[in-house]
């Protein structure tokens, strides 16, 4: 490695955690959890701190590998956009780390299930495959102009990383660039949460917070249905508008988030249309929906199916 950082690290980590990032998928997590590569900040470690699976690790380890082929995990980017360089940082793995990795990237439209993602053959390679070293910052410049959503980072034949940077240049939606950004449902705005199904773990009044969600506790928990029914949740809206964009979070909500969800508005005339019609939905995933209708409403309902917990809701628009 260099003796200093390359240029492309003073730019934005497009897959951080508090920008939405998640890591939605890897062929093995034995040792230390998949998620901990996005963390923020640097990874720690204490000596002799074991646990049932051996030494307590901040980063994400899989099992010696007894048999040929290599391990890879999926991040989905919580900004798409333009990568200009990452960091495969193995720090405290000496004995554990990867001798070799390569990144791939892809560009996908929508939120399809991890499980089908890992096998798109759209995958393009912006690392060739690469020597790294343990307990060391590993940096590599791209050089690629293309739009990326996920990276793969696949490791020779296993071990740890302790995080996985990916520095680039955002590069949003273009569909939802023209959307204005008023918040219909924002409690800083005039929402309000009226009543819900159920509230056994957290508040709704959670989702209409301002800012993202740093804790599954930091949302809308339900309790678990035994039942055929499903959970909802009733909100007035700042002020009659129309709502042009839908975001629905579930970040942090792992194995706990709905799966599938609905909204519905209330005109002023006291009828109910449909904003968003029951939609799958991803775990731990910052969804955005375009809103087609231009009905004018001053409350909106989410139905979540059957139950569990969503961290945020928006409705974006503008004031009728």
């Amino acid at each position: 490695m260099a003796e200093s950082e390359p240029d492309f690290t003073w730019l934005p980590d497009l897959a951080l955690r508090p920008l939405g990032g998640a890591v939605i998928w890897a062929n093995d997590e034995t040792f230390a959890e998949k998620e901990n590569l996005i963390n923020q900040g640097p990874a720690t470690y204490q000596p002799a701190s074991f646990g049932h699976k051996g030494q307590i690790y901040d980063g994400w380890e899989t099992r010696r590998r007894r048999e040929p082929g290599h391990d890879e995990a999926i991040v989905r980017l919580g900004v798409p956009g333009v990568i200009r360089g990452v960091v495969v940082d193995t720090a405290f793995f000496k004995g554990n780390y990867p001798p070799e990795v390569s990144v791939e990237a892809i560009e996908v439209d929508g939120y399809p299930r991890p499980e089908h993602l890992a096998r798109d053959s759209g995958w393009q390679t912006i690392i060739e495959r690469a020597k790294v070293y343990g307990d060391t910052r590993n940096p590599f410049e791209v050089t690629s102009e293309k739009r990326w959503t996920h990276v793969r980072l696949s490791i020779y034949p296993d071990g740890g990383v302790a995080r996985f940077r990916v520095h680039g240049e955002g590069r949003p939606d273009r569909r939802f660039a023209e959307v204005p950004g008023l918040d219909l449902a924002a409690l800083e705005n005039g929402g309000l949460v009226l009543d819900c199904s159920n509230r056994f773990y957290s508040s709704p009044q959670n989702l209409i917070f301002p800012g993202v969600a740093n804790v599954m506790g930091d949302g809308w928990e339900t309790a678990r249905r035994r039942d055929d029914g499903n959970d909802w949740v009733h909100i007035k809206l700042a002020g009659p508008g129309k709502v042009q964009m839908a975001e629905l979070d579930t970040s942090y909500f792992i194995g706990n988030s709905p799966g599938a969800a609905r909204l519905t508005g209330r005109t002023v005339d006291g009828e109910w249309v449909e904003l968003l019609a029951r939609t799958e939905l991803l775990a731990d995933t910052r969804h955005r929906f375009a809103v087609e209708t231009d009905a004018v409403i001053s409350e909106a309902r989410l139905d979540i199916y059957p139950d569990g917990g969503m961290a945020r809701l928006r409705l974006f628009g503008e004031l009728a």
